[in-house]
């Protein structure tokens, strides 16, 4: 209601239609605490409607955010002066977010030492976008975060080859491949852009800025590398490719703001600005297929070092007469899947699912004996009791 007292100007160095003398404690009431109109009062009511009207528009409001040594003062007394004004509650702060405080290259901002930057500063070294990034992956929580120069120069590098990369792609010299999605890379890759938006989302609604960096950031664009990886000389799929571009462009826009409107008008030729685009929409996440295509991911180097082995030509041997053979060449594999746990993995695996199942509380060492007792010590030899302790450790942390 400010503009209203002070007539537009937000220095409040002109007084026009409201002096400070009109406003008695009868107009507060009338504004905040649903008065009736005040006798005799020099301000028109249907100005103070309007006020009435602009507060009951912000209040309660949602979020405050402030730092954590003004926990115990400003913030306390803010509920209290609200509860004292407000006794039933409806206009309580719905929320406060509190932070710790900035740390430069893991050290204090200091003066006196020459570790010290300020937003300006910043903004002209990095760029604004480069600095937010950097800002982002500081750290959340009420730990002090840690603006680390590098992350914002990595930024610079990781923003110029992102958009590079978008450019080269939207070109006609992409190589894609057209047509719908329909390879197991192109269903993984799909589901990927899905667990991001929704754990994007989740971060975001948290006040989680690193944690929405991470999964908007860093994991989408790593699930697109590994796509690119595994689609090889066939080429990505276009329609994927482009959706990609675009949730990716508007996931990052809280913090690369900038940069996501340059490519979201420029390059995706969109309408309207990507900050009031709306949030991407995107089918339930699978989790599982994200297991399964990390398995895959994570056994191909393997497989290509198999290949390279048996295909390497055989070592000459010493005095003996060169003797051309053919080079030999995998033409198929074999991969033996077991379809479920045997033994001693199945015994470890059922006494931990009764325990999660019953929701145990105790602590760790009453709900981990059962997993040393499934192995039978009478039925093998101690070493070898040993060894399958030590290969169940995984599934007992």
């Amino acid at each position: 209601i400010a503009h209203y007292l002070q007539s537009g100007d937000m220095y409040g160095q002109s007084v026009k239609d409201i002096r400070p003398e009109h406003l008695t404690h009868e107009v507060w009431d009338y504004i905040f605490l649903q008065g009736s109109y005040p006798k005799d009062c020099a301000i028109p009511e249907a100005t103070l409607q309007k006020m009435r009207a602009e507060f009951e528009f912000w209040y309660p409001f949602d979020l405050r955010v402030s730092g954590k040594d003004l926990i115990q003062n400003h913030l306390m007394f803010s509920l209290y002066n609200h509860t004292a004004m407000w006794p039933k509650g409806d206009k309580n702060p719905i929320s406060f977010r509190c932070n710790g405080h900035l740390l430069l290259n893991s050290e204090k901002m200091s003066k006196s030492t020459g570790n010290f930057k300020t937003l300006s500063e910043a903004i002209a070294e990095y760029s604004a976008d480069a600095m937010r990034w950097a800002l982002a992956d500081a750290g959340d929580g009420m730990d002090d975060a840690n603006f680390e120069t590098t992350t914002a120069n990595a930024a610079i590098l990781r923003l110029t080859k992102e958009l590079a990369w978008m450019e080269e792609m939207l070109g006609p010299a992409s190589g894609l491949r057209d047509g719908p999605p329909s390879t197991t890379f192109d269903r993984v890759c799909e589901n990927e852009i899905n667990i991001a938006v929704y754990r994007a989302k989740e971060a975001y609604d948290k006040l989680l800025f690193r944690e929405a960096l991470k999964a908007a950031g860093y994991d989408l664009a790593n699930a697109r590398d590994a796509y690119r990886f595994a689609c090889g000389p066939e080429g990505m799929n276009k329609q994927l490719v482009l959706r990609y571009i675009e949730v990716s462009t508007v996931l990052l826009s809280p913090i690369t703001p900038h940069i996501s409107d340059h490519i979201w008008s420029n390059l995706l030729k969109k309408q309207g600005n990507v900050i009031t685009a709306g949030w991407p929409a995107a089918a339930e996440p699978d989790f599982v297929m994200q297991r399964a295509a990390q398995y895959i991911e994570d056994i191909i180097p393997s497989m290509r070092k198999l290949i390279a082995k048996v295909e390497a030509p055989p070592k000459k041997k010493k005095g003996a007469a060169a003797v051309e053979t053919p080079t030999p060449k995998v033409t198929h594999g074999q991969v033996w899947v077991s379809k479920k746990f045997v033994g001693w993995q199945e015994a470890v695996l059922l006494t931990l699912q009764v325990r999660v199942a019953a929701q145990q509380t105790a602590a760790r060492i009453r709900w981990l004996n059962p997993c040393y007792r499934v192995v039978d010590p009478c039925a093998i030899q101690e070493k070898q009791v040993k060894q399958q302790h030590m290969v169940s450790l995984p599934l007992r942390m």
